[in-house]
């Protein structure tokens, strides 16, 4: 059944929108995926804040218009399922890659992130890019450990005084 007019304006629109506030998005190949599985991965995608969506490629292409994806409209062939991270740089990524490696019917094509366009073989780097909490923690590891070793430093100095106290005095009193 054909979209009307409006309905693709509508699925433009929306595509759009998405695109618009996403961070990343990665586009794969569905073909052979069975319903119950495309279910399974729409769940997973849900769960890390990914949005999924499959739109024919020319509509996609005009949704893409004016956004960091506009790079990905000359590459896009055959069926895709469009995969946005909205929460942070790697959600997408790490959806679709953990997901097809157990379905190897899920290909990656195509993986754009900050209007840079990336082959499947960057899948699996942006993938393991840390996600925001996980960065911050990094951030305040390295921040801390400076000041935290300047304070074991300058704790050591009087305890190392205080030791040679103590084996001043042990000796003392031995002899």
């Amino acid at each position: 059944m054909a979209l009307t007019l409006e309905q693709k304006q509508k699925v433009v629109a929306e595509v759009s929108e998405v695109a618009a506030n996403a961070y990343s998005a990665v586009a794969a190949d569905y073909h052979g995926l069975e319903v119950g599985q495309l279910t399974e991965l729409r769940v997973q995608a849900r769960e890390k804040g990914v949005v999924l969506k499959v739109v024919k490629n020319t509509l996609a292409k005009r949704a893409f218009e004016g956004t960091n994806f506009e790079c990905m409209s000359d590459k896009m062939v055959g069926p895709l399922l469009l995969a946005f991270s909205t929460e942070d740089l790697g959600s997408a990524a790490r959806v679709i890659y953990e997901f097809s490696k157990e379905h190897k019917a899920l290909e990656p094509k195509l993986v754009s992130v900050g209007g840079e366009l990336f082959g499947p073989e960057e899948l699996e780097r942006v993938a393991k890019l840390p996600t925001r909490d996980e960065a911050l923690s990094i951030l305040m590891a390295t921040m801390k450990a400076p000041v935290t070793k300047l304070a074991r430093t300058m704790k050591e100095v009087p305890g190392k005084f205080v030791r040679t106290v103590a084996a001043v005095k042990d000796a003392k009193e031995a002899a």
